[in-house]
């Protein structure tokens, strides 16, 4: 580093007539008292000196780019690029990113190891470090924002009861959908999955290991001395119905609890995320003699579309039969059944067709036997909705396949497959406008191209997501699907009675209404319901 300095900086402001000699001794007998602080910032914290120049000394003092960072200043989301722990023990905040160079703020850039700690990390993700200098005061300001994590809450210093108490409640109160309190080697560690993601929330002592367990254990109503894998339920929580699974690991017994919220409202499917087009909404689940199969990964929101369907299909002259594992939001005038390890999904649907269903809400097909008979349900004049694990909506069919139905069966019952993913929203509090780059504008149109669709970006505006307390300091909040949607109409029925492979059939859908997931997902990023980042994050399209 080039370093301008010739003596010590307040001599220097002193030569610049920034201060006087008056001001030195204030700020030198401040000093005595606070001894951890540096000059520079006892000039600041005093006011001896208009902040805006000081900045601008200092850093041509030390021949660095310097700013007065605020939170106003940062436009990513700190936590993407160095965690936490890393920017308060190097005093180090990324602000701005541009193409593989990102700017980051010091509150000492004399100090080679903290510079050198930061630089690496961010080599390391393909970024070259450009730096610059603010007050120690704006980057704590800064860091105590980034705080606003899912472990303010939670005190390890608690009695075991009162601490696994705060540790649900903290989860419900941040929306968790999932709690997991993992026992690693030298603590237990307890995080929660918002959004889809799991956040650390709180790491507890190693010797409260097995009263947090033995706590768990009896409000989940497990067995004590068994360390075997065990399911509980906890229903302590009035709103709330908490499934519990216990895994051995090779350090002590892992817990999951899944919290489910009683008496959930189910949202339509435009608040999902689904197309606001009324006739493909009744083209596709308001069919006869069919099925309609929800299709996507785990976690993805197939039950809550499968919910918000039956919703909209339910009137008091239908008779609708659900058969799920489990039940998760009950629904007035529906007949819910609750599998368990003695009743099968096959099993209950057998009994089902006999209860003069006009229909079926099908948790999932998970083998043959229940693909047959969910099959020859459509063929008999039901509607039958159900879900398979498939990456998009053409592969549903060579899904069923796979399972040994007939082309016949297939091209005969299935009326509608639809896929879909879950991307975050962008947090409303903290986002940021701004105008699509070039590259985000070329990979838009090159989607575009592909599909034959013209995305239009004039005067459009994408957001970064940027991170405040209310989001977790993700930057975004809560979670919208994007979806798309495959009708077996004469030709791709033809197709899949021929044999043809799933290239043919999409090559053949895509000649009509058919447009795959990437761009529903366009179309919510150009609306501002989320960015391309995010949808890179969950599809790869870049």
């Amino acid at each position: 580093m080039d370093n301008k300095r010739k003596g010590p900086i307040g001599i220097e402001l002193v030569r610049r007539g920034l201060i006087n000699e008056i001001d030195i001794n204030r700020a030198l007998e401040y000093q005595k008292d606070n001894p951890d602080k540096k000059i520079i910032e006892i000039i600041n914290v005093l006011k001896l000196c208009d902040q805006y120049a000081l900045i601008e000394a200092l850093g041509d003092i030390l021949d660095e780019k310097s700013i007065i960072l605020t939170q106003n200043d940062i436009n990513i989301n700190v936590l993407e690029y160095i965690s936490i722990d890393i920017a308060k023990q190097n005093k180090a905040i990324p602000f701005d990113i541009t193409g593989n160079k990102i700017k980051v703020c010091f509150a000492d850039t004399l100090n080679r190891k903290t510079v050198d700690t930061v630089r690496l990390i961010l080599l390391n993700k393909g970024l070259i470090m450009e730096r610059y200098i603010t007050f120690e005061k704006n980057i704590n300001d800064i860091l105590e924002s980034l705080q606003g994590t899912a472990t303010e809450s939670i005190n390890s210093n608690a009695d075991t009861t009162g601490l696994v108490d705060t540790i649900i409640k903290t989860g419900i109160k941040k929306r968790a959908s999932d709690i997991h309190i993992e026992p690693l080697e030298n603590e237990l560690r307890v995080r929660y999955r918002i959004d889809g993601e799991l956040v650390n929330a709180a790491k507890i002592q190693k010797e409260k290991q097995a009263q947090m367990i033995g706590r768990l254990k009896a409000i989940s109503n497990m067995f004590q001395e068994k360390q075997e894998s065990q399911d509980g339920r906890i229903i302590l929580y009035p709103d709330y119905n908490i499934r519990v699974s216990s895994q051995k690991n090779i350090y002590g017994e892992k817990f999951v609890l899944r919290l489910l919220k009683k008496n959930l409202s189910i949202r339509g499917l435009v608040d999902l995320g689904f197309p606001e087009d009324e006739k493909l909404v009744k083209a596709s689940f308001n069919k006869r003699n069919s099925i309609t199969i929800i299709a996507a990964p785990t976690g993805e929101g197939k039950t809550t579309t499968l919910y918000s369907i039956i919703d909209y299909l339910n009137r008091p002259q239908i008779n609708i039969t659900t058969i799920e594992d489990p039940v998760e939001i009950r629904i007035p005038g529906l007949n819910q059944i609750e599998i368990n390890e003695k009743l099968r999904f096959s099993d209950s649907l057998r009994t089902v067709l006999r209860q003069d269903p006009d229909i079926i809400l099908l948790g999932e097909i998970r083998d043959k036997e229940t693909a047959e008979i969910a099959l020859q349900a459509g063929q008999t004049g039901h509607y039958v909705l159900s879900t398979i694990h498939t990456i998009d909506s053409v592969e549903v069919i060579t899904r069923l396949r796979k399972m040994g139905i007939s082309n016949y069966d297939i091209s005969s019952t299935v009326g509608t497959t639809v896929s879909q993913r879950l991307v975050r929203k962008l947090c409303k509090k903290c986002a940021k406008q701004r105008e699509f780059t070039q590259e985000e504008k070329d990979i838009i149109s090159k989607i575009g191209k592909k599909y034959n669709i013209n995305f239009e970006l004039d005067g459009k505006y994408t957001y970064d997501a940027i991170g405040c307390k209310e989001c977790n300091n993700s930057g975004y909040y809560e979670r919208i699907g994007i979806f798309e949607v495959l009708s077996i109409e004469d030709n791709i029925k033809e197709l899949i009675v021929n044999g043809s492979s799933s290239i043919e059939i999409r090559d053949e859908a895509l000649k009509g209404s058919y447009k795959p997931l990437i761009i529903d997902g366009i179309n919510k990023v150009i609306q501002g319901v989320t960015n391309l980042k995010e949808l890179d994050r969950k599809l790869v399209i870049y």
